[in-house]
């Protein structure tokens, strides 16, 4: 069964990134889809490698801290860049089924402005993307 990825970054817009899991979500309710669309997120940090180094021994700390006031917690969510990644994964028989997904999914609202690249299964980097969304949980 051939798989085709749909790559959006969202930049820091964590709320533009959940409207967009909510509404595959929904499509794959109301249209029975299954498992032919998958969705996965990859949050990345923004901040240096060193300094989430010195912090990754203080994140029992962050965590007790967070719970008292939340906005401590937004303020953090601008650091980290969210991609969603999206598995489109139709049989062969279902190409026009197909085809619509791939015109329809970039041009709906959430995910007109998350700079949308799409990789094919014949594509070079298909193997990588693939990986990538293998690995995340």
């Amino acid at each position: 069964m051939p798989q085709s990825f749909f790559m959006f970054d969202f930049g820091t817009d964590e709320e533009a990134a959940q409207q967009a899991r909510h509404k595959i979500e929904g499509w794959k309710q109301g249209f029975r889809l299954g498992d032919k669309m998958a969705l996965k997120f990859d949050r990345e940090e923004a901040t240096g490698k060193g300094e989430e180094a010195a912090s990754s021994t203080e994140k029992p700390v962050k965590k007790a801290a967070k719970k008292p006031s939340e906005k401590k917690g937004d303020s953090a969510e601008p650091t980290t860049r969210v991609k969603l990644l999206l598995r489109l994964a139709f049989s062969d028989h279902e190409k026009l089924t197909f085809q619509r997904w791939l015109d329809r999914i970039p041009n709906e609202e959430p995910f007109k402005g998350a700079k949308p690249q799409m990789v094919r299964s014949g594509d070079p980097e298909h193997f990588r993307v693939a990986e990538l969304f293998d690995s995340l949980d």
